[in-house]
């Protein structure tokens, strides 16, 4: 009776449930314990279909830009329920390490010419803001648009429970 009384009370709370069967991406590492604390970034992209292999070499060859500081957790695509659904987790100490990081890395040779391809195309992640030095908006320069391969994506961060191995 204590169970039927608390699916009865979880069923006010709970409005849906999506469950999905995610495959690991060969070329990332294997999530792994971690010492804490740390935040989780999870970033959740849903592709266009027919777009998951070419992500995933553009990744292959991007991810070893990440690697260095230990950040890169997982790489996840989905394999049932919804498709072409792939998810990134990455560990940062706080935030302020996390804006750190990740600016970093966009000045890297290699990690812009590799991610930028798969996503909507904004300039001003490789440039910076709007009338910055290098704007190349602020040119008359014709910059080609990649073809982006990514429909919508979402960013969470997540703060592990003390039982997780992830702190």
């Amino acid at each position: 009776q204590e169970y039927l009384d608390f699916r009865k009370e979880r069923s006010r709370m709970l409005l849906s449930r999506r469950n999905q069967l995610l495959l690991e991406f060969s070329f990332w590492n294997e999530p792994q314990p971690r010492q804490g604390p740390n935040i989780y970034e999870l970033r959740t992209y849903k592709l266009k279909p027919g777009t998951m292999i070419e992500w995933g070499n553009n990744w292959a060859r991007a991810i070893k830009y990440r690697q260095e500081n230990q950040e890169a957790v997982g790489g996840f695509f989905s394999q049932i329920g919804e498709l072409y659904v792939v998810h990134h987790l990455w560990a940062y100490r706080d935030l302020q390490s996390r804006e750190e990081t990740r600016n970093a890395a966009w000045r890297k040779r290699g990690w812009d010419e590799n991610v930028y391809y798969t996503g909507e195309w904004d300039p001003h992640l490789l440039w910076g803001p709007p009338g910055h030095a290098g704007d190349p908006l602020a040119s008359p320069l014709s910059f080609p648009s990649p073809v982006p391969l990514i429909r919508t994506m979402e960013s969470r961060i997540m703060i592990p429970l003390k039982i997780s191995p992830l702190q």
